[in-house]
């Protein structure tokens, strides 16, 4: 099978040189970065939840104080994450508004990266129309999830930032680019173990891609191809295996739930009257058009005019079958829209086959990178690639029709991608405005946890939770310890106070307990009874009534009962020998 499409092989015309590119590569950033920052101010920074929203950023606080991945940090997954979110700190804005802003980026840019892999145009090349398009993509992709550094966003990225690269370093002949995108597949393995499929289309790309079966020393150049891929990976383990948590990483990494996205892969078969229902009936809709659609353009041109016009109102047809979907998904995850589009895409690749008569393998990238993103405990769809998903559809619809005036082209994709930003940025911002995650509506969103923290500068959130954040800053000047845990839903506290975590958990969820974590936290107890110098505070509300801007106690008696998931916060608060304190809502040990 060859992977390179026609367009970009050594038969076909090189396209003529963009003039001026330093101005157009200036007017892509500036739309890129300036989407991400008007996001950023008009949905990311609204709406506040204390357990997640400060998960990664805790992890690479770890990282920047010099803690080792899973010797000294247990994880569930490999830290590649913690790894690149040291980038935050070193942004000049206050943290969680930057690791928010750096977020959206991530999200345009790969968006950008599976465009320009679809399309096989360099962006430079792209009108008005296309970006505009790929603008609205991106917002689509964003939808209602929480702007915030996360692992899924990263390998996202990552998977598309690396195959849009290493195209171009095949295509191109530059050993530098094909590298560099085989050092961003590797990366994406070590974001998540989902993304191991990523390293496996790196190895597929250069097998069969004929600029690796041409010129001299090809053996040399594959071996170093290779290592350039597998470099993250030997780097993570050297750096664990020199901290002496090799034997952790295997137990924790092997030891979690795993995820085979049965929910994706099974979208209709528990109850094939799904089918008939929305969204997935959509599906529906768009495989009859598929099947429709093949059968009048396998023939070519034979059918002449009225070939052309059938094909022209199938395919405007399928574009309606996707652009309702996005409608009738509402921008919500329990819809399922994001996995009916995911299958209109499976459909959308072998019908653009058959009639091109080439595999579109940049539609099979982004399908493997849907199925990526679906193997999650919590998100188990690829609602974060939403955007892409319909935009790949289209794309592969629009390359069935023939040709047509470019004018005409031009003006129509520019209308229609101008209005597709406009309406999909006013739906992402009401969808936030209703409710924002794990938060509530945008008109009780009245408190900047700036008051409280200068690295949450921007942040809204509601009262009571602002209540919450602001009962910790007080508990830390009241008993002030080089040694703080705050258990167990807030890791955003280490990096927002500048905490050190004594425990090798951040947040001791259920599922993110792995290996032996029970017994080192307990072990972790027992020294701090040895040495002293410590305050841990145990959280006595909810974190679900946060999120609905329940009450939060001025004070609660030393016996109130700590919230707990599985006991083991009940055990530590036990074993614990400091005093007894209480501040506002937290009761806690303390030994100075």
């Amino acid at each position: 099978m060859d992977v390179a499409s026609p367009a970009r092989t050594a038969a076909a015309p090189s396209p003529p040189k963009t003039t001026r590119p330093l101005l157009r590569w200036s007017v892509h950033a500036a739309w890129v970065l300036l989407l991400a920052l008007a996001t950023e101010f008009r949905v990311g920074r609204f709406g506040f939840h204390p357990s997640d929203q400060g998960f990664i950023l805790a992890q690479a606080w770890r990282v920047l104080h010099g803690e080792v991945p899973h010797a000294d940090i247990i994880s569930a997954r490999p830290l590649g994450s913690a790894v690149l979110h040291v980038a935050d700190y070193a942004l000049p804005m206050p943290l969680f508004f930057g690791s928010s802003f750096l977020s959206m980026i991530e999200i345009i840019v790969a968006t950008i990266a599976f465009a320009a892999l679809v399309t096989r145009r360099r962006v430079l090349a792209w009108g008005p129309g296309m970006t505009a398009m790929v603008a609205a993509a991106s917002l689509i992709n964003l939808n209602a999830f929480p702007l915030m550094a996360w692992h899924t966003v990263d390998g996202i990225a990552l998977t598309a930032c690396g195959a849009w690269a290493l195209d171009a370093g095949l295509s191109s002949g530059r050993a530098l680019a094909r590298r560099g995108g085989l050092v961003l597949l590797g990366c994406a393995v070590f974001v998540k173990q989902s993304f191991a499929l990523a390293a496996v289309i790196g190895v597929l790309w250069l097998a069969l891609h004929p600029a690796t079966r041409t010129g001299t020393r090809r053996a040399v150049r594959l071996v170093l191809d290779l290592l350039a891929l597998g470099a993250p990976g030997l780097a993570y383990v050297a750096w664990v295996s020199l901290g002496g948590g090799f034997t952790e990483m295997v137990e924790q990494l092997t030891g979690g739930v795993p995820a085979y996205g049965e929910r994706l892969l099974g979208l209709w078969l528990d109850d094939p009257e799904m089918l008939t229902k929305a969204p997935v009936r959509e599906l529906s809709f768009f495989a009859a058009i598929a099947v429709v659609l093949l059968a009048v353009r396998l023939p070519g041109d034979r059918l002449g005019a009225a070939g052309r016009v059938a094909s022209w109102v199938l395919v405007l047809a399928g574009a309606a079958a996707v652009v309702w979907t996005v409608v009738d998904g509402r921008f919500t995850g329990s819809s399922r829209w994001a996995d009916v589009l995911w299958w209109i895409v499976a459909v959308s690749v072998p019908v653009n086959a058959a009639v091109r008569r080439k595999v579109p393998w940049a539609g099979l990238l982004v399908l493997a990178t849907g199925f990526m993103t679906s193997l999650s405990w919590g998100n188990d769809t690829p609602t974060l690639l939403t955007g892409t998903l319909a935009l790949t559809s289209l794309l592969l619809l629009s390359h069935l029709v023939p040709p047509r005036p470019r004018l005409a082209r031009r003006w129509v994709t520019a209308t229609t991608g101008l209005t597709a930003v406009a309406v999909c940025g006013w739906v992402v911002v009401a969808r936030h405005d209703q409710a924002a995650y794990l938060d509530l509506g945008h008109d009780r969103l009245t408190e900047d946890l700036g008051a409280v923290s200068p690295a949450m500068a921007g942040i809204r959130t509601n009262p009571s939770t602002s209540r919450y954040v602001g009962q910790i800053r007080d508990c830390l000047d009241r008993f002030p310890a080089p040694r703080t845990a705050i258990l167990p839903d807030n890791a955003f506290a280490y990096p927002a106070f500048g905490l050190r975590n004594p425990f090798p958990l951040e947040w001791p969820l259920p599922l993110e307990i792995v290996g032996d974590a029970p017994q080192r936290m307990l072990a972790t107890t027992d020294a701090l009874n040895r040495e002293g110098g410590y305050l841990v505070l145990f959280q006595t509300v909810p974190t679900r009534l946060l999120a609905t801007g329940g009450p939060v106690p001025a004070e609660v008696p030393a016996d109130t009962p700590a919230f707990t998931y599985l006991g083991l916060e009940t055990a530590i608060q036990a074993r614990l020998t400091g005093r007894v304190v209480t501040c506002g809502s937290f009761v806690g040990k303390y030994a100075p």
